[in-house]
């Protein structure tokens, strides 16, 4: 049984930026992890711990031999920096991933160091699920000082509603609200709830009059996945793109 969303990884080339954009332009309070992420999994990371939602995990290739960091080196050279995985959690990952091959998704091997498995892009739409245990992640959440958020959603461009809600509906059990329509975003969309951390919100366009509709459908010339995060903000913002992740912000009383 999925338990959580407790974060969304970007993957990027230049983690030193990333990470101090993060603090210094947004307020964020961010964990670099690398001294023993290096040495452990061959790749840099850093988690933004915001409270609120679901954490921001930053990546970075560091050991070309490593297989966390082979992965985020073809990801990069193919698709560029931006968002890479969607991580779940689930008390024994092992089991859930004989589930998720049982109800015919795409479910990978277990890769070499890693603590959680993976289910391919090519059976969820074009987004790396990463199922790992609960509280893989023991840091504190820890206010921003700009008034931002963690992930309270998460955005994925998909071209057919219905077949994702099968996905992750009964695919990963994932409980999701009723498909509705969205006139001023000019989107149709639905929502699949993890109990705990952010939400995750499936968009098709259907009016190219909408930017943000005109948006999505520019990005689905390209491929189905992982879109945008949405942020809670104290003040007004506009979106923006970081380390190649777009990010929109929604305004709190």
């Amino acid at each position: 049984m999925i338990t959580g969303m407790p974060r969304i990884a970007i993957a990027t080339h230049d983690f030193d930026a990333c990470v101090d954009r993060l603090r210094t332009e947004f307020g964020m309070p961010v964990v670099d992890m690398s001294p023993g992420s290096v040495e452990s999994l061959g790749a840099r990371l850093a988690m933004c711990v915001p409270e609120g939602g679901s954490n921001i995990e930053l990546m970075s290739p560091a050991n070309p031999k490593a297989p966390l960091s082979q992965s985020l080196w073809r990801f990069l050279e193919r698709r560029g920096e931006g968002l890479f995985a969607l991580m779940l959690e689930a008390p024994d990952p092992d089991e859930e991933a004989k589930v998720f091959a049982d109800r015919g998704l795409n479910v990978l091997p277990l890769m070499a160091g890693a603590s959680g498995r993976d289910v391919h892009p090519n059976s969820t739409h074009g987004v790396l699920i990463r199922v790992y245990p609960v509280n893989s992640f023991s840091g504190v959440t820890a206010p921003s000082t700009s008034g931002l958020s963690g992930i309270m959603r998460v955005a994925v461009a998909v071209r057919d509603l219905g077949h994702a809600r099968r996905v992750y509906q009964a695919g990963f059990g994932l409980a999701c609200d009723p498909e509705r329509e969205d006139a001023v975003r000019g989107v149709r969309a639905f929502i699949c709830r993890p109990p705990t951390g952010g939400v995750i919100e499936f968009v098709t366009p259907i009016d190219a009059a909408r930017s943000f509709a005109c948006e999505v459908a520019s990005f689905l010339d390209d491929r189905e996945g992982l879109y945008a995060l949405v942020l809670h903000a104290t003040e007004d913002r506009d979106p923006t793109t970081v380390c190649g992740a777009r990010i929109f912000f929604e305004r709190t009383s």
